[in-house]
């Protein structure tokens, strides 16, 4: 039962953020033919950031509804936070927008610049090498950056939980409960 509904779960998320993509680049294409070719170029980092925003949330769909684990600062475990939860797959979506923006900004950036001095007129052999290099720089810096823009294990201050999770824990400390819980942030899930 439970793999039936895994199945479901990713298909469902697949065919959601592919129609989000596609459906976000067929309209910005429209929009964008009487702009200059740059901004052309940077409709599929749009599609991109588009699919990142559905994908996410609905891949971790089961901790929007249930929450996360929290824990205390002694890695103990104190219950779920669907608070918890909607911070951290909002900064997985963030970071994966990140990872996703020097490789399909910069690359159609340094590719207009070389287009418009007419390098790639003289050099036509160079339009795959230079892309392919730009893209290979941005990312070997771009994906351990964006993974490093939030820590792993994050935190969450106790009065932004949800207000049954807050009573159960001022009850489970005796009324002194702590000022911060964590969360594992699940960068590395989809």
């Amino acid at each position: 039962m439970y793999s039936k509904q895994i199945s479901k779960q990713i298909f469902t998320s697949y065919v959601l953020a592919t129609g989000g993509a596609v459906g976000t680049a067929l309209t910005l294409n429209s929009l964008v033919k009487s702009m200059p070719p740059l901004i052309g170029r940077m409709v599929p980092f749009a599609a991109v950031a588009a699919a990142n925003c559905i994908n996410i949330p609905l891949m971790r769909a089961q901790e929007l509804k249930h929450g996360t684990p929290i824990y205390d600062d002694k890695n103990n475990k104190l219950g779920y936070s669907k608070a918890a939860a909607q911070n951290g797959i909002a900064q997985v979506v963030l970071s994966r927008i990140c990872m996703a923006l020097p490789g399909m900004v910069v690359t159609p950036m340094v590719m207009d610049y070389l287009e418009k001095r007419g390098t790639l007129c003289r050099y036509p052999w160079m339009v795959l090498p230079a892309t392919l290099g730009t893209l290979g720089l941005c990312l070997t810096f771009a994906t351990p950056l964006a993974c490093a823009f939030f820590k792993q294990r994050a935190s969450i201050p106790f009065k932004h939980l949800e207000p049954e999770v807050q009573c159960n824990l001022c009850k489970r400390f005796s009324g002194y409960p702590p000022t911060y819980v964590y969360y594992d942030r699940g960068l590395y899930r989809p």
